[in-house]
């Protein structure tokens, strides 16, 4: 079954607590801190592979988690860091967080991190200094990132083929390649993207099969709007107009509006017009329709062509091939910097903080100090007392109290509730 958008929950490992530990030998008196740090969470990655060209198998899954990382032990041993997990999709797919792109794996092999894991906690050991001797204090692990992510596959083609249902695009596909479409005599048979390999002189074309487009496809009529996607990546498109159709020019406009109505103009891609069919009908009406459609196409490329006979197959299969590679020669614009630009320095988004009224107590959020919160034990006075020395040094003790928060109110660090302490 070819799926190409799915929702997955990603869970990244939390990090490892660190502990509190003191040396304990014969005939050491006050050994000292040894408390070792946690291990870090692992992370979860998806990685794209040509193995795969669908996401039917995350259907089904509920949530994607990667392993913790181990808690700190005695004699400064470290815990273990966490597996990471690696997710493999489709080469062509991109995820999303929203409206945010996170990732996007257009080459087999491509892999991103979706979701960090946690940093381990530091056990009392990395507390000790000249004036504090035996710190009692460590910190637990830090939460790994947790997100609601959509996958969406845009299939990476050379060509995409378009144009109204029963305009012959499968049966061209199997004619050219050894992929084995659906096909009938009635409209909506292809009712998904079928890929082909077609074979041109030395060369070869990656083909996609689209199922067929109707007036309004952009705007989510018919099947269309659900696959317009794949011809997003594809270098050229073949447009294939049914000879039997009365108005050809008509059929070619539908397609084009339909093409600029979508969300991105795919009408400005580089096509080849091919009025499809043609082993049925007379040369005069074969000569009548394809002057139709050179006068309202955009294209250079206007070819005839009948899968069935393969008369003209060979001839679009060479004009694709050519606009694919000129194409694919194009450099890709970039971005040249201006090397007499001014340069401007703006705070880090990590150090910000917000101090705010919570009903009839108060709420900081930034991330740095929500990072220190998750990374404090609320039940050890000793990591409590070093988060509130970390709000007096970042200024948010002051901030509070020129708000007017008062003795004996509560504060809640970030969104998570048990992340408080009293004034």
């Amino acid at each position: 079954m070819f799926v190409d958008k799915v929702q997955i929950s990603v869970k990244a490992g939390k990090g490892g607590d660190g502990v509190v530990s003191w040396r304990h030998e014969r005939y050491i008196d006050r050994g000292g801190p040894d408390g070792g740090d946690g291990g870090d969470g692992g992370d979860v990655l998806v990685r794209a592979t040509n193995a795969v060209n669908t996401l039917a198998s995350f259907r089904h899954k509920q949530v994607i988690e990667a392993k913790p990382g181990g808690s700190g032990s005695k004699q400064r041993k470290h815990g273990a860091n966490g597996d990471d997990v690696v997710i493999k999709v489709p080469t062509g797919t991109q995820v999303k967080n929203g409206d945010e792109l996170i990732a996007d794996l257009i080459q087999p092999g491509q892999e991103a991190v979706i979701a960090f894991g946690g940093k381990g906690g530091f056990g009392n050991a990395h507390f000790k200094s000249s004036t504090r001797q035996a710190p009692r204090v460590a910190e637990k692990g830090e939460r790994g990132e947790q997100f609601d992510l959509d996958l969406e596959l845009k299939l990476i083609a050379d060509v995409g083929l378009v144009g109204l249902p029963n305009a012959g695009k499968s049966t061209f596909l199997s004619v050219v390649s050894n992929a084995k479409p659906r096909i009938a005599d009635y409209p909506f048979t292809t009712l998904e993207p079928n890929l082909g390999v077609a074979d041109v002189d030395s060369d070869s074309l990656l083909i996609a099969d689209i199922p067929g487009l109707i007036e309004g496809a952009a705007q989510g009529k018919g099947l269309g709007d659900e696959f317009l996607r794949h011809i997003e990546r594809t270098a050229v498109i073949i447009h294939l107009v049914d000879g039997y159709e009365d108005d050809v020019a008509g059929v070619y406009k539908t397609i084009q509006k339909e093409l600029k109505d979508y969300k991105i103009d795919l009408s400005d891609k580089p096509q080849i017009v091919v009025l499809s069919k043609t082993d049925g009908l007379e040369d005069k009406v074969v000569k009548q329709k394809l002057k139709q459609l050179q006068k309202v196409s955009k294209s250079k490329d206007v070819l005839t062509m009948s899968a069935h006979t393969k008369e003209g197959v060979p001839e679009v299969l060479r004009a694709a091939l050519k606009q694919v590679k000129t194409v694919r020669l194009v450099p890709q614009a970039r971005d040249q910097e201006d090397e007499n630009a001014p340069i401007v320095m703006t705070l880090s988004d990590e150090d910000r903080w917000e101090v705010e009224p919570y009903g009839d107590n108060w709420m900081v959020t930034g991330k740095k100090i929500e990072r220190f919160a998750g990374r404090t034990d609320f039940e050890n006075e000793a990591g409590v007392d070093r988060l509130h020395d970390i709000m007096r040094k970042m200024g948010i003790l002051h901030a509070l109290s020129r708000q007017g928060a008062e003795a004996g109110q509560t504060v809640q660090i970030g969104a998570h509730p048990e992340q408080k302490i009293k004034l």
